[in-house]
């Protein structure tokens, strides 16, 4: 694999000029500082580095001094004298266009805004990057990736990675070493999808420009890239939200979303007399909850959300059944998806992603071809007749029937590659983007808009909240799984959007087929790590499966704190929730065999108290440590002002 990357073994001193060209064969030495382009015009060189490490300033130096690569779809490099690629910097923030300077269009594939064939890093050092969609994370270390999460962007939705290597979507962190982080990161994504692709070796910062026409004469803006670093992760990252923010003001509605949610107890079979049973044991036992979410199951097929479903009952009923009783209605709504028998592909084949033939893309020739009733085709968010039917939708069950929270699920096909749209030369970034806009339209400032399995990047500023994790089941393999995914993404919340840890689950349950002797440390391990995440807390048992413990547990973690726990490494052992006058101290021990010791730097002196059996801990000043933690547990711990 890498010894396709000829080109990345080219590194050139003189690429600090604001229009950088692509390199040449046979380069000659750089021009003295005095005559290069960009001190001619009195551009800035590359932002100081000087408050990086020793180890983080000489990447970072060598990234910057490296030159950029523009590529067409085969993989080989276009001349650089058909371009203009220009890279501004302010701080450690780039900015960067391409224009073709040519007289015949071109076909950008792939640009390479830097590149180092030899990091210099040792190869176990500790990686976390993101992906495209929400069902994966990159783990492990630079000469090993682990995955995190089961369906990975290369392999379940046919994504290719640059040039074979390990590839990470918009944002990824080096832990150089205790106490020293190195993030690299894209923070905006209005039309392309920033990537970093790296292993033992190498490491290259680029953008996906899909081969996409760039006209003679035109300059294209590319996404704004960023070197942060930072003693802890949560630190980082927090600066990157911060970035993020700038570009893409995040719509966030208060308070925190608490609810229970229908598909982890009945799946798709739910029916109108199901949910009304439900609200009648939840009116007695849990009445705390706000919202009752209809999820999967209701419509009779995906793409056709008004048409009835005689299987399911009368939709309309249950939201007003669900108002009488006191609660709010949510509903799960997929509004890029359509599968093969519904009705709104037979009536409007025009309003959907072609293949090359001009026919609706079959999903499955492209990627993954959908969970259920599969394969899927892909409304074009691109078509104003799209986006007028999207807007519809929304606001006829908003307004009409009385919906303001909706949970959109499959959104990653709104973002669905190799496909041709109605707007000619639009990225797949766009077209999901503009249907997401149409989406808002229907929506009122307060409507919560909660995106599932959904392209990360590209959702920035267009939903309010976000799922963060695959499903949930009830084994302790899942509980470890999630929490890791969703931890490694808490940073998020309350920040980019609230973050939806999924389901928080307390009984014993088959719906999924699944049976494991879960112990009551590994369902506290999975109840702790939902509090750690700050953001939704939806129940997903069975009203009459949830007993006083389970009921005690759910009331506890039914308001959440909408801010993240901040954790120092890639470990996940130990993280806080600073809230100012409280805080809230998180331990977890991930090892199947093994007890732990953990301690954490206490933020203020205070009494301690455990979260979960109130017993008092009395105080500690300067760290608190978590003696013997039992393997497969958690502690939370409550910290609040000491009494004078």
């Amino acid at each position: 694999m890498v010894a396709d990357l000829p080109m990345f073994k080219r590194l050139l001193f003189a690429t600090f000029t604001l229009a950088v060209l692509a390199p040449v064969a046979g380069h000659a030495s750089p021009p003295p500082a005095s005559t290069r382009p960009e001190a001619a015009a009195g551009h800035a060189a590359p932002g100081d580095t000087s408050n990086l490490s020793a180890r983080g300033q000489q990447l970072v130096e060598a990234l910057q001094a490296s030159s950029p690569v523009v590529e067409d779809a085969s993989g080989s490099a276009i001349d650089h004298s058909q371009y203009l690629l220009t890279r501004s910097w302010d701080g450690l923030t780039c900015k960067t266009t391409l224009k073709n300077r040519s007289t015949t269009p071109l076909r950008p594939q792939h640009v390479i805004l830097f590149a180092v064939d030899d990091h210099g890093l040792s190869s176990d050092t500790p990686v976390y990057g993101e992906s495209f969609q929400m069902l994966h994370q990159h783990g492990g270390t630079l000469g090993h990736r682990e995955d995190i999460g089961n369906h990975p962007d290369w392999r379940h939705y046919k994504l290719p990675e640059l040039h074979g290597l390990p590839t990470a979507c918009g944002a990824l962190n080096l832990q150089l070493s205790a106490g020293d982080n190195l993030l690299f990161a894209f923070s905006t994504c209005n039309r392309f999808i920033g990537r970093i692709s790296f292993d033992a070796h190498h490491l290259v910062i680029s953008i996906d420009t899909e081969g996409l026409l760039l006209k003679p004469g035109e300059t294209w803006d590319l996404e704004e890239f960023m070197f942060l670093t930072g003693t802890s992760r949560g630190e980082v990252f927090h600066s990157l939200a911060q970035a993020i923010c700038r570009n893409h003001p995040p719509r966030l509605v208060r308070p925190v979303a608490t609810g229970w949610c229908s598909w982890y107890c009945y799946r798709m079979d739910v029916t109108d007399e199901i949910i009304r049973q439900n609200l009648d044991a939840f009116k007695e036992k849990l009445p705390e909850l706000r919202y009752i979410q209809l999820d999967d199951g209701y419509q009779p097929f995906f793409g056709d959300w008004f048409d009835p479903n005689p299987a399911y009952g009368d939709v309309r009923q249950t939201i007003a059944d669900i108002r009488k009783k006191g609660f709010e209605p949510a509903i799960w709504v997929a509004p890029f998806i359509a599968q093969k028998d519904s009705r709104v592909l037979r009536e409007h084949p025009d309003w959907f992603v072609k293949n090359a033939a001009g026919d609706p893309l079959d999903s499955s020739t492209v990627s993954f071809g959908g969970w259920r009733h599969s394969p899927w085709y892909v409304l074009d968010g691109t078509n104003p007749e799209v986006q007028q039917h999207f807007e519809t939708i929304f606001r006829t069950m908003r307004e009409q029937w009385g919906v303001n929270y909706f949970k959109l699920d499959a959104n990653y096909w709104g973002a669905i590659q190799d496909g041709r749209h109605h707007q000619e030369n639009a990225s797949r970034i766009e077209a999901y983007r503009q249907g997401m806009a149409a989406v808002l339209r229907g929506c009122a400032e307060d409507t919560i808009i909660l995106g599932c399995n959904a392209p990360f990047w590209p959702s920035f500023g267009l939903v309010t909240a976000m799922r963060t994790s695959g499903d949930i089941r009830r084994t302790w393999k899942s509980f470890k799984s999630l929490a890791r995914q969703n931890l490694n993404r808490c940073w998020q919340n309350g920040m980019l959007w609230d973050c939806d840890p999924d389901c928080v689950v307390l009984a014993k349950d088959n719906v999924f087929n699944v049976n494991d002797d879960i112990t009551d440390n590994e369902w506290l391990f999975h109840a702790t790590s939902i509090h750690a995440v700050g953001g939704f807390i939806l129940s997903g048992d069975k009203a009459e499966n949830l007993h006083a413990n389970e009921i005690n547990i759910l009331k506890k973690l039914l308001n959440p704190t909408g801010r993240a726990a901040r954790f120092s490494d890639a470990s996940l052992e130990t993280g806080v929730t600073d809230l100012g006058q409280t805080q809230y101290y998180y331990f977890f021990n991930w090892s199947d065999d093994e007890t732990r010791s953990l301690t954490v730097p206490r933020v203020q002196p205070a009494t301690l108290v455990d979260f979960w059996t109130g017993e008092p801990l009395g105080s500690q000043d300067k760290t608190l440590t978590i003696s013997n933690l039992p393997p497969r547990s958690a502690r939370l711990i409550y910290a609040r002002p000491r009494k004078p």
